[in-house]
């Protein structure tokens, strides 16, 4: 046996780091979160507009070219620079047919049109000279009655220059009118003041004793609604609405009908109420004067009642007016 030791050999292994397992899957996280983050974005944005701006977003995304067609889509899919576009299918060049048909249409329009004006003719004409000056008189016998009572009444002469009388073409014309610091209504809205409220009622039993119909009109300045919307509630539902000065006058012209109506005028004597902005401004020269923010109350007369429909109180339009067409439906329906 070998007295010699064998020598003893130790081997060292140097193991090397781990292996590199990649990153894709964090640059795909990222890109996740990124959408994520973009989506809700998108989904606050639009919850803050109105349905008329989501609309206009919808069509762009049918149509983003810009380019209108027919049903407001681009009448070609491919431009071909200087040359004509290439028709679609369900587009085909107009026959001579086609134009006669056109100009046939255009001459029943014209026809529709004098024949709405003879029929409006015919109204006016059944109200006969006897009954247009009966009808001037009444007018104008309440004119004078206005104005004494706003001259007597302790509700009404505060106000007597807040209140302008005047004879129209359409009838006898009452016209409330803001006045710097006492204004009708507060501010961007439809609630009555309680002194316009008075005076709605002193004038509602005046008017209440003539026959004639009442049409009512609500006037704002040039000055935009403060908000451009308002919240509508529904039950538990809330929904933002978009409200411009043509919705306010026409809230204030109504708030005005129904106060006339507490007054103690009929009901039934309602002929129109309508919310006209700043459309009729009665200081042109300077658009945003109080003056222009105003009710305009008007008792028309018999010719005015004859030309909108209204004959011996009784309003809409005759059985004999009505297209044939629409009356089988109504049939139908009923």
């Amino acid at each position: 046996m070998d007295d010699k030791k064998q020598p003893i050999i130790i081997k060292k292994i140097k193991k090397g780091g781990h292996g590199h397992h990649g990153g894709a899957w964090k640059v795909a996280y990222a890109d996740f979160v990124t959408a994520m983050m973009a989506f809700f974005l998108l989904m606050w944005l639009l919850g803050g507009t109105s349905h008329l701006v989501r609309e206009g977003i919808a069509d762009w995304f049918k149509n983003p070219t810009g380019v209108q067609g027919p049903g407001g889509a681009s009448t070609s899919m491919i431009k071909l620079g200087g040359a004509m576009e290439i028709p679609r299918s369900n587009q085909r060049k107009k026959s001579p047919s086609d134009e006669d048909k056109h100009s046939f249409k255009d001459n029943t329009k014209d026809n529709t049109q004098e024949q709405k004006q003879e029929k409006t003719e015919e109204k006016k004409s059944l109200i006969s000279e006897q009954e247009k000056q009966q009808d001037k008189k009444r007018l104008d016998s309440l004119l004078e009655e206005l104005k004494a009572a706003i001259e007597q009444s302790q509700a009404l002469r505060p106000f007597k220059d807040q209140l302008l009388l005047d004879v129209t073409p359409e009838g006898l014309r009452i016209q409330i009118v803001d006045k710097e610091n006492r204004p009708m209504f507060d501010s961007s809205s439809a609630i009555l003041k309680s002194y316009t409220k008075a005076i709605l009622d002193q004038i509602g039993k005046i008017i209440n004793t003539v026959p004639n119909h009442v049409s009512i009109a609500g006037h704002t300045d040039a000055t935009p609604f403060a908000t451009r919307y308002i919240y509508v509630e529904y039950g538990s539902f809330e929904e933002r609405r978009a409200y411009t000065n043509w919705e306010l006058s026409a809230d204030r012209a109504n708030a005005a009908r129904r106060e006339l109506i507490v007054g103690g005028m009929h009901k039934d004597k309602i002929a129109r109420v309508v919310g006209l902005a700043d459309s009729v401004l009665f200081d042109k020269s300077n658009p945003y004067s109080p003056i222009n923010r105003r009710i305009s109350i008007i008792v028309l007369n018999k010719e005015t009642e004859a030309a909108i429909g209204i004959l011996s109180g009784k309003g809409g339009v005759k059985a004999q007016d009505i297209p044939q067409h629409l009356k089988n439906s109504t049939n139908s329906k009923s």
